[in-house]
């Protein structure tokens, strides 16, 4: 399970991300970041968002003496790797190096690759930073947008057999079950926001609106201090397979028995719940879409064939208020599949933009992702040929999710937005592994077939369909709130007037505090992996 801003079944976390999650419920105590959304606009001649870049800084070295291509370093490693890379099949390309050629590599490729090049302060030095993760972590611009959040928020690594196992089979250590923060603060309210199918969590018979009350012991809901704090996240984000913690849960309002929850290898399931709502000719389809991961494809392609039975469908509510991101290819295809051959046949899903140098040397037909018609197998893909969709959102919404979202608003279809606003996310990364990290640096800038890409502050939802999270209701079930709303919208055209507080909405539960949102409570320790835009390696990958 792992505290999550969408996500509580993540693995440890190595380089940048480990020490974030070290201070995830430490950080609970003074109130719960999440999402995502920094500002900023791209190179490729897009305006940068709050204003005309600054002048060019000199660029600092890697070594302190002067940058050199990073292809010169790339593979210097204090630590080389021996035997099979599984990624590739060949040898890892590792020789004997140093600290001091892994920081030079790092530096060299900011300043090739990275989106905001310009922007990195000349100052920094590596021989002030103890590792290349360490020294990478502060290669990145330091401007703030107009609304005062950081531009870059999405800098991070990963340890690279660890993101591709992840990536691409959605295997990751913990208990199953993802953790919404409705309160961050005592008395805090920690819910099960859904579980995973066949993990320790869904076998314990847990299952969504559960509310942890203790852990190990601990108090959950009042415990203050930080030992404590670092009880409740041991427990919570498990460092490694067959770790034991104790929960107790209250559900209905009733506290239960403890249950022992161990840790385990969990698949993440990415599409759930597909079914339809309503009589043959007035129906209206759901789908809960969580994970951009390459095993979505196939439970995509499944999920709109069986919405396709019988008559198929009228209307879609597509529920992505946990989906972070992921494989844009993946969004590409999800919205081809809503919409069909009409209004995107020939038409840009997204075109990226890099900075001046054209780091990757892409041409503009390299940068332009259509929308795909087929499969990674080059099958058909199979279209629900809809000219209208309603997305349910949250800020834990983003990045390839939003492009589906921006995508689909770029060639006419209606997309009408029912929860939270969205993260604010339009870039993305092309990882690249080096000495066993992978790193994650803001490249590109997405856009749709109308050139729009500005929101780094989200997509916000239709008027009067701001609608809290509702933990008393399964997902997909009709009477949940942000479900009910959509259906509503659907029907009369606007959706319910929302409650003037969530603490007044006793069927949703959720406490209400002075300094928070409750009404969008956010995963807690998601991944950055599982919140951005990843592109696969070769242009002409599909």
């Amino acid at each position: 399970m792992g505290f999550r801003n969408t996500d509580l079944r993540q693995l440890p976390r190595p380089g940048a991300w480990a020490a974030a999650a070290a201070l995830a419920v430490a950080s609970l105590l003074a109130g719960c970041g999440g999402g995502g959304g920094g500002g900023g606009g791209g190179g490729g001649g897009f305006p940068i968002v709050g204003g005309t870049p600054p002048p060019v800084n000199p660029p600092a070295s890697g070594g302190d003496g002067g940058l050199v291509p990073s292809s010169e370093v790339a593979g210097l490693c204090a630590a080389p790797r021996r035997g099979t890379n599984p990624a590739t099949g060949a040898s890892y390309p590792d020789t004997a190096g140093s600290l001091d050629n892994e920081k030079s590599w790092v530096r060299s490729w900011i300043d090739e690759t990275y989106l905001w090049y310009r922007e990195v302060p000349a100052t920094l030095k590596a021989g002030d930073y103890a590792t290349p993760i360490a020294f990478f972590n502060v290669l990145k611009t330091p401007l703030t947008t107009d609304s005062g959040r950081a531009k870059d928020r999405f800098h991070f690594t990963y340890d690279t057999e660890v993101y591709r196992q992840l990536s691409q089979s959605g295997v990751s250590a913990g208990y199953g079950m993802e953790i919404a923060a409705v309160r961050t603060t005592p008395p805090r309210n920690l819910r099960i926001a859904f579980v995973e199918p066949g993990s320790p969590a869904a076998n314990a018979g847990l299952q969504r609106g559960a509310k942890i009350l203790e852990i190990d012991g601990v108090d959950a809901v009042n415990a203050t201090g930080t030992a404590n704090a670092n009880v409740i996240n041991r427990g919570i984000t498990p460092q490694a397979l067959s770790e034991s913690h104790s929960f107790v849960f209250e559900v209905g309002g009733v506290r239960q028995p403890a249950v022992q929850l161990t840790s385990a290898s969990v698949t993440s399931t990415p599409v759930q719940n597909v079914k339809t709502i309503g009589d043959a000719g007035n129906r209206v389809g759901y789908l809960l879409f969580n994970d951009h991961i390459l095993t979505a494809e196939p439970q995509l392609i499944a999920a709109v064939n069986k919405l396709n039975e019988n008559g198929g469908i009228q209307d879609l509510v597509l529920d992505m208020r946990y989906n972070g991101g992921g494989s844009l290819n993946i969004a590409s295809r999800l919205a081809y599949m809503v919409a069909g051959p009409g209004p995107t046949a020939g038409k840009t899903f997204e075109l990226l933009t890099f900075n001046d140098k054209n780091p990757f040397r892409r041409s503009f037909l390299d940068n332009f992702t259509p929308f795909y018609n087929t499969s990674r197998a080059s099958q058909p893909l199979p279209t629900l040929g809809l000219s209208r969709v309603t997305v349910l959102t949250s800020p834990d919404t983003c990045s390839a999710s939003e492009s589906v979202i921006n995508s689909l608003r770029g060639v006419g279809v209606t997309v009408n937005l029912v929860g939270g606003t969205t993260c604010g996310k339009p870039y993305g990364f092309y990882p690249q592994d080096n000495c066993g990290t992978t790193y994650f640096a803001i490249q590109v800038k997405g856009v749709n077939q109308a050139g729009f890409g500005d929101y780094s502050d989200g997509f916000t939802p239709n008027a009067n369909c701001t609608v809290a999270d509702d933990f008393s209701h399964q997902l997909g079930d009709p009477a949940e709130a942000r479900l009910a709303a959509a259906l509503a919208l659907r029907n009369s055209g606007s959706c319910p007037v929302p409650v003037a507080s969530s603490k007044a909405a006793a069927g949703i539960g959720l406490e209400k505090a002075a300094s928070e949102d409750a009404d969008q409570p956010l995963l807690l320790n998601r991944s950055p992996l599982r919140e951005n835009r990843l592109f696969e390696p070769s242009p002409s990958a599909n």
